[in-house]
């Protein structure tokens, strides 16, 4: 038998793949699709069929790259949609796996087509059910992605999805949902990897609100939606275009890379002292770490992305590029920034203050604007900084204005990371003024602006 989950990491998105007998199936596969292609070779199994529980939103689907490498038959949910590619999925339609059945069950509420797949021992028992983005380890899905107007219609039928159908499997089904934690498909989906319908209603807070309307009032909530949700939503419908093969960027000198920026995006994936430190004049600064989260809130897809990296190997950034649909990757500074100096090319830096410098010159008295990028949530949680210009990072593109330009801007954001990915974008469009607080809360010691808990 072959059992995996495959976490795509940064995205916190899982895939899994199932075999029996030589014959195996994937669920909601990731665009890189040799580590499927690895695990099934491994033990002689062929992947035999393709299940997507539904449109997703965060990432681009692999069913079609992963069709094209194993012959697989691709099963897509969402029947409303105008699909390009694979075949629609009917409520209660059966498979064979070797000795085992996988079955279908329609599970609106995410989305108004979504599916989950169940898988049975080979006694014909319930054993586990794929729940896709209806479903997580403390949380449920987000039900506001077809708009306001229809939340309330989206959290009734998620309730009837849940309640009735998860809960009628049995206590001991195991849950094996498409996120984990840190996905922005879920707000508070808990740190558990492995779950069950049984710890579900005992530990998800959101299964607490047992009568349906008191369900729909908690989680009928508009959240954030990345820039990104819109070009993932189209591929993930018309088939993004198949690769073969992770793209490899090629290498440019310093003056070829600057004459090709003159049209493109530059992300810098390094750390953020050596951004600060030196950096292409107009790069966008997103830490490799970050780019999950972020590239799709700040890169365009209308144009060419050129890189600069912490390494010569810029596969692993572009791994993470091409899983959220940047494939136009023109290609990367050879020799990174020590290159790019030792050619004699201008350079850019950006400075920076320790914390408890910062706390210093407000206490002398200092004017200071300080831009706290951090969200809502953590602020709530960990405290505000009073007086301080709150903007979350994911919100500061459409609030540029409110951040004063001839002024001392001071960014903040408990480490120094996002911190530094705003004072980039407020550079590229014009902001000079700024400095980055470089350290968290915990070295904030203003006696005359005190943290606010």
């Amino acid at each position: 038998m072959l059992f995996e989950r495959v976490k795509s990491e940064g995205l916190a998105h899982y895939s899994y793949i199932f075999g029996h007998n030589r014959e195996a199936f994937v669920i909601d596969p990731s665009r890189d699709v040799n580590v499927y292609l690895f695990l099934a070779s491994r033990k002689g199994f062929r992947i035999k069929y393709i299940f997507e529980t539904h449109r997703n939103e965060d990432y681009v689907v692999g069913s079609r790259e992963l069709s094209e490498k194993t012959g697989a038959e691709i099963f897509h949910a969402d029947s409303q949609l105008d699909y390009k590619y694979g075949q629609e999925v009917n409520d209660g339609q059966e498979w064979k796996v070797g000795s085992y059945k996988v079955e279908a069950i329609y599970s609106p509420g995410h989305t108004k087509g979504s599916m989950s797949y169940l898988l049975f021992d080979v006694s014909l028992s319930p054993w586990i059910l794929f729940t896709g983005d209806a479903l997580f380890a403390g949380d449920v899905g987000r039900v506001d992605l077809f708009g306001k107007n229809n939340m309330k219609e989206m959290a009734d039928m998620l309730y009837d999805t849940i309640f009735h159908k998860f809960f009628s499997l049995g206590d001991g089904v195991i849950v094996c949902p498409a996120h984990g934690a840190g996905s922005v498909c879920g707000g508070e989906i808990a740190d558990r990897p492995w779950t069950t319908i049984g710890l579900e209603k005992k530990l998800n807070p959101k299964l607490k609100f047992t009568e349906k309307k008191d369900f729909i009032k908690n989680i009928a909530k508009d959240l954030e939606k990345p820039y990104y949700f819109k070009q993932m939503e189209k591929y993930n419908v018309q088939g993004a275009p198949v690769l073969g093969s992770l793209p490899v960027p090629a290498p440019l000198s310093p003056d070829e890379f600057s004459k090709t920026a003159e049209s493109s995006v530059v992300l810098d994936s390094r750390m953020e002292s050596s951004f600060a430190s030196a950096h292409i004049p107009g790069s966008i600064s997103i830490w490799k770490e970050g780019i999950p989260n972020f590239a799709g809130w700040f890169l365009p897809y209308d144009k060419p992305i050129l890189l600069v990296n912490e390494t010569d190997d810029p596969l692993p950034v572009v791994r993470l590029l091409i899983r959220l649909g940047y494939d136009n990757i023109a290609g990367c500074l050879s020799g990174g920034m020590l290159g790019w100096n030792t050619s004699g090319k201008e350079s850019a830096s950006i400075e920076t203050i320790k914390v408890q410098d910062l706390c210093r010159l407000l206490d002398r008295g200092e004017k200071i604007v300080i831009l706290d990028v951090r969200g809502e949530k953590e602020l709530e949680e960990k405290g505000r900084i009073p007086n301080a210009l709150s903007i979350p990072i994911t919100q500061l593109y459409e609030r540029m204005d409110e951040v004063p330009k001839r002024k001392h801007v001071c960014i903040f954001c408990g480490s120094g990371l996002r911190s530094m990915m705003a004072a980039s974008l407020l550079k590229k469009e014009g902001w000079h003024s700024l400095k980055v607080a470089l350290g968290g809360l915990a070295g904030w010691n203003s006696n005359t602006c005190p943290v606010d808990l």
